[in-house]
């Protein structure tokens, strides 16, 4: 038996047309669907950056407290240190002091000169024109200031030759390692013409050194 003929839909023939209607929607008052909002990214990255400076700031400052109070401990035992610095150091230039007058005695008795016996020896070479005023004994050798009778070229000779006689004396020669002249000045008032020699010990022990 054939087939039931089937009816065609009467929906085939209706036009496709959109259906209208109007749109009542308020889209500044309809929720916000988007999960995260980029102001919330903008916010976290800047909450970082504050907290990361927070870090570093309080980081300079303990390493600050920290170099304070290392710089407050050394300055505490500098403190303590000084008061005993100073005391070693008076103690020490007392010490220097000392050990110069022992220096120049050692070097006294190393000359083994006999201040009496130097006394007779320079006054039985004396010109006749020279006067001694001092005789100064020292750690390395004689100073002796005197003065000439005379003027000019003619005192100025004594003294010369006075030092070369004193160089020939036998009595010097094994004692002093060199006899010189150091000033020779005349003076405004006396007209008087003043001589320094020196004669220095073969033995001299050297000065101690001045610090």
């Amino acid at each position: 038996m054939p087939p039931f003929l089937k009816r065609k839909s009467e929906k085939g023939n209706t036009p496709l047309v959109p259906a209208w209607h109007p749109n009542f929607r308020n889209f500044e008052r309809l929720p916000d669907t988007k999960a995260v909002r980029t102001s919330f990214f903008v916010n976290g990255v800047a909450v970082v950056i504050a907290v990361s400076l927070l870090l570093v700031f309080a980081y300079q400052e303990y390493a600050l407290y920290v170099l304070d109070r290392q710089v407050a401990e050394w300055q505490t035992r500098i403190d303590r240190d000084t008061r005993g610095s100073a005391v070693a150091i008076a103690e020490y230039k007392k010490f220097q002091e000392e050990e110069k007058k022992i220096v120049e005695v050692d070097a006294f008795l190393a000359t083994k000169i006999v201040a009496s016996a130097l006394f007779l020896d320079l006054g039985r070479s004396l010109p006749n024109r020279i006067a001694l005023q001092n005789i100064i004994y020292r750690h390395d050798g004689v100073n002796l200031r005197g003065v000439v009778r005379g003027a000019g070229d003619r005192a100025s000779g004594e003294v010369a030759a006075y030092v070369q006689k004193l160089k020939n004396e036998p009595a010097f020669g094994p004692v002093f390692e060199s006899i010189s002249q150091s000033t020779l000045t005349r003076e405004s008032q006396t007209g008087r013409l003043t001589f320094e020699m020196f004669m220095k010990f073969k033995s001299a022990a050297p000065a101690p050194a001045k610090k």
